[in-house]
């Protein structure tokens, strides 16, 4: 194999240059392979993100409301039904940044406030990490409170 076609298959041209004579070697392609094309990440990558990230963290009970809460234990108990992590979470995702939108149940005697930031801190950290966008905002909605006598939101199995 001649030297100009090995030069070919490692992306190189060769070419003289007019004045000198001398052989000069040029790549192709430009730049840093790592930076070339574009990765896209979907909503619902960044919100499974979210999902785990925020159910993480100590004095969270649940996601979503009371209404989504119901008709995902009755999802759950389907045969061949998944839980679903992106219950309570809504992303909106740009190219570079994201927007978040969580709805919780927080566990009685606990600082809501509290969970909240770390709530926050916990999905930021994961979801920056994870896909390199940066997160705009992570708007929390507190829509129940656990009550340790309350009993969780399944239906009543109906096989005994």
């Amino acid at each position: 194999m001649s030297d100009m076609t090995e030069s070919h298959r490692a992306g190189q041209d060769t070419a003289e240059t007019a004045a000198t004579g001398k052989a000069q070697t040029v790549r192709r392609g430009g730049g840093d392979p790592g930076t070339r094309g574009r990765t896209t990440i979907a909503d619902g990558v960044v919100e499974k993100i979210t999902g785990m990230a925020a159910r993480d963290v100590v004095g969270v009970h649940a996601m979503g409301s009371g209404m989504s809460r119901t008709f995902g234990a009755v999802r759950d108990r389907v045969p061949g039904g998944t839980k679903s992590v992106t219950r309570g979470v809504k992303a909106e995702v740009g190219e570079k940044q994201t927007a978040l939108d969580l709805e919780i149940v927080v566990e009685y005697g606990v600082s809501i406030a509290d969970v909240a930031r770390d709530v926050r801190e916990n999905v930021v950290s994961a979801v920056e990490r994870m896909t390199g966008l940066e997160v705009v905002e992570v708007n929390i909605a507190v829509s129940d409170v656990k009550l340790p006598d309350e009993e969780d939101e399944e239906p009543e199995p109906r096989i005994k």
